[in-house]
């Protein structure tokens, strides 16, 4: 998950991913679009009265039916509820995050120290076998959280490694199918201890796919980490183009070390005829580049149909999502882990996270901290393949209410959820979730 540190103690996450950063498909989600009314069954609408979309100065209704904005009259019998005026965003997609890792409700965890991916790799290990509760109910509880907190879909990513054998991957698969009314969930197969080497895990990546289990499968660091840039990438792009899944590689190297992994990673793509099915994480080796080289790069990943993906971890780290996006090049924004072995911080909440970029981003203006807010909301969806919400006829019925005056004011307050709705449905109030 994360990189090489130098020091050996005492580092948070951020210290971990600035510090190893100096070393060295599309998949079908969970849950379809909302469905159109069958034959001689009634439509499922819902009117939500007196909300203002994106803090428009004067109150509307948006009307759902059958998990579609509509511009036409509710029909008879529709549901009614107020939204007090409050403001209508679109829900976000979380498009990097580690759901069986996490410890989130669980008695309080003291973390030992570490430094390495092997290292942290190992607390992994130690943290999975002393939680008593079983991995699905934990990556469950996290991902029912996202949702009361605006998530409509993620890309979760699960270990894979002969410790755990396939448990993380059928775990959050559990999760995925409880949730499934209220989130589209993808599955990456994650080798967090090396493709190559840790023996085993080619297997365990191989059967995630053949089974269906999984969407996409993924690589780490082919050189820093694994130290086999070809056999890695073999491996992993082999079992994507035998099974038919994507890929979504966590690259943490930088500089000439990173850059070429990712031209690599290029390569295969279009060797494979893989355009759109390919992920790149993190990519540290991105930022920093200059103009000229950035602008070059970017045209190359856009003609492969390469996605990358930011966590946000620190101004030097994040991904310059308005010029690679200038380029074609898409990118989504996670959350990356939560309160797991490597870090007590994390918290599954996407508009926190998109409130994160534009403080790393140094954002001040209003345009600059709504950008932050649609790369949470419209940069995963593009990634994920699902369709944007915006609020306006024939948009997926996906929204929240909060309280508050205008986008660029709620992003920086990051106000309580007090509705969350999935495809016309209410499926969280006031921070919980509201049933099937």
């Amino acid at each position: 998950m994360h990189p090489h540190s130098p020091a050996a103690t005492g580092l948070t996450r951020r210290g971990v991913l600035v510090g190893t950063a100096a070393f060295a498909g599309a998949a079908a989600t969970a849950t379809a679009p909302a469905a159109e009314a069958a034959p001689g069954r009634p439509a499922r609408a819902t009117v939500f009265r007196n909300v203002r979309s994106y803090g428009a100065k004067r109150p509307t209704d948006l009307v759902a039916v059958d998990g579609l904005l509509t511009s036409g009259p509710a029909p008879h019998g529709a549901e009614v509820i107020d939204g007090g005026g409050r403001i209508a965003l679109p829900t976000l997609v979380d498009a990097h995050i580690h759901p069986d890792k996490t410890a989130w409700g669980e008695p309080w965890v003291s973390r030992n120290p570490a430094g390495s991916i092997a290292e942290y790799a190992e607390e992994d290990v130690k943290l999975y076998h002393a939680l008593r509760t079983p991995l699905k109910e934990r990556a469950e509880r996290l991902m029912g959280h996202a949702v009361t907190r605006g998530t409509r879909a993620m890309r979760a990513h699960a270990d894979v490694a002969p410790a755990f054998d396939l448990a993380g991957v059928e775990g959050v698969g559990s999760a995925r199918r409880n949730l499934r009314h209220a989130l589209d969930v993808e599955i990456v197969a994650f080798p967090q201890h090396g493709v190559i080497r840790t023996p085993g895990t080619r297997e365990l990546l191989e059967e995630a796919a053949r089974t269906g289990a999984v969407d996409r499968v993924g690589g780490i660091d082919p050189i820093g980490f694994d130290e086999a840039l070809d056999e890695q990438l073999d491996v992993v792009f082999g079992i994507a183009d035998r099974h038919g899944v994507g890929v979504d590689i966590h690259l943490h190297e930088r500089a000439a070390t990173g850059l070429e992994s990712l031209r690599a990673i290029i390569a295969r793509t279009r060797a494979l005829s893989l355009q759109g099915k390919v992920t790149v994480s993190h990519v540290f080796c991105v930022p920093g580049l200059p103009g000229r080289e950035l602008d070059q790069l970017a045209a190359e990943l856009a003609d492969a149909g390469i996605s990358l993906t930011t966590v946000a971890p620190s101004s030097d780290l994040v991904l310059p999502i308005d010029r690679l996006r200038a380029h074609g090049v898409e990118v989504g924004l996670g959350s990356d882990g939560v309160r797991d072995s490597w870090s007590p911080f994390g918290n599954a909440d996407m508009l926190h996270r998109a409130h994160l970029l534009a403080w790393v981003g140094d954002a001040r203006l209003d345009e600059e901290l709504e950008a932050a807010f649609r790369a949470g909301a419209d940069g995963g969806a593009r990634l994920l393949g699902l369709p944007e919400t915006d609020l306006k006829p024939g948009s997926p019925a996906d929204f929240l209410l909060v309280r508050g005056e205008c986008l660029p004011q709620i992003l920086v307050d990051l106000p309580q959820r007090d509705l969350v709705v999935r495809a016309g449905r209410v499926v969280a109030r006031d921070g919980e979730l509201t049933g099937r």
